[in-house]
């Protein structure tokens, strides 16, 4: 391995300094997905231990759209974030090809910033991955989802993700997953024995309502919360027609943009429209999501297909009561400790919603419990040095 002396050692770090590029998210700082966040939480933990990060971002906009953009998410300028390096691969703006292109050039611009390890997220960047392994690199990749899968893509697009998965099998030197399940899943299909580091939570400060009620006129528990990208993956159809069968005053808040996927979201404005107890709120952050996480009665996140969903760790940290489908990335995270309904079955969903509806004291049980759970389960700190570790390796 090569060896870097661009750096002192921090001495709070048992390891030697790397340097190392980040390359498959969108940008960061940046919650447009969970890719986005966890490349921002490594990267801010690793920078802090004494090791150098570059973060290969991809131009152009939100991908809720432009009017997200912000100083921080228009990275046309951004050069440095909390220590750490921000390189810009410029894209076209035909977001069919984006992630082709940056994943290219980004590979390219990386093969010559003398690193120590070119970490890899997500399956399509892995495409490239093959290319800095020819020359004798160390690469990491990070499987955070079975991305081929997912409903929004298909053809071509399916295709380059499914090569992606196969060149971090065979040339990766190391491969994270983020789930049991999609661990078993490479032992089975590639015979690759792969690492388990699944993410992080830090406990958060509970929020009082505020802006939400000036915005949307939300109480506390008078809502029920669905948190995620606008995705068929996500299942918020299944949501919307469960909650519709619902007689009950409490509101649906449905919080997040599309990606990729505008006539899916036509679809779910379909479904919902002459009910006025639902609210789209598109994407949030900033004080809006945290009160929104704070106030929720029920957060629900009805996927058909996950990897390992950040927002249901960020929900349950709040101190929610979550209702979740029963795909085992999913029942990982949670154990016993939320509300399950069989994958896909809408009366299933509906049942338990309206057990829930009728029971507000097993409601605050599970909330009780569930900030202490899951804090205690999945921590930052053990993802770092587990991740470190790979890289020493």
């Amino acid at each position: 391995m090569k060896k870097w002396n661009g750096q002192k050692k921090n001495r709070n770090s048992p390891y030697n300094p790397l340097k190392i590029a980040m390359i498959g998210h969108k940008r960061i700082p940046s919650r447009e997905g969970g890719v986005e966040i966890v490349v921002e939480e490594l990267s801010d933990r690793l920078t802090a231990s004494g090791h150098e990060v570059h973060a290969y971002n991809r131009s152009g906009h939100h991908v809720s759209g432009k009017k997200f953009d912000s100083s921080n998410t228009n990275c046309s300028y951004l050069k440095k974030y909390k220590g750490i390096r921000i390189i810009t691969i410029p894209t076209l703006q035909n977001g069919k090809w984006n992630a082709l292109i940056y994943s290219v050039f980004g590979t390219l611009r990386a093969m010559v910033g003398h690193y120590n390890i070119i970490h890899y997220h997500a399956e399509g960047p892995c495409a490239m991955l093959w290319l800095p392994h020819l020359f004798g690199i160390r690469t990491v990749a990070t499987i955070h989802g079975l991305d081929w899968q997912r409903g929004k893509w298909g053809g071509f697009a399916s295709k380059y993700l499914k090569f992606g998965e196969k060149a971090a099998a065979k040339y990766a030197d190391e491969i994270i997953v983020l789930s049991k399940n999609i661990q078993n899943y490479f032992r089975n299909t590639y015979g690759r024995e792969v690492s388990f580091i699944p993410n992080g939570i830090v406990r958060p400060v509970i929020k009082s309502v505020d802006v939400i009620w000036r915005k949307w006129q939300l109480q506390k528990d008078e809502y029920l919360l669905y948190l995620a990208r606008i995705v068929p993956e996500k299942g918020l159809h299944y949501l919307i027609e469960a909650y519709r069968a619902l007689p009950i005053t409490k509101k649906l808040v449905i919080a997040g943009g599309s990606s990729h996927t505008d006539e899916y979201k036509r679809e779910i404005m379909q479904k919902a429209a002459g009910d006025e107890r639902i609210i789209f709120t598109d994407f949030i952050q900033g004080e809006e999501l945290e009160e929104l996480y704070s106030n929720a009665y029920l957060y629900i996140l009805p996927s058909d297909l996950e990897g390992m969903p950040i927002s249901l760790l960020e929900a349950m940290s709040y101190g929610n009561c979550c209702v979740v489908s029963d795909i085992p990335e999913c029942l990982e995270v949670v154990e016993d400790m939320a509300v399950s309904f069989t994958k896909g079955d809408v009366t299933d969903l509906t049942k338990k919603l309206t057990w829930l509806m009728d029971n507000p004291d097993i409601v605050n049980a599970y909330k009780e419990k569930a900030s202490d759970f899951i804090c205690h389960k999945y921590d930052w700190d053990m993802v770092v040095r587990n991740t470190v570790e790979l890289y020493q390796k």
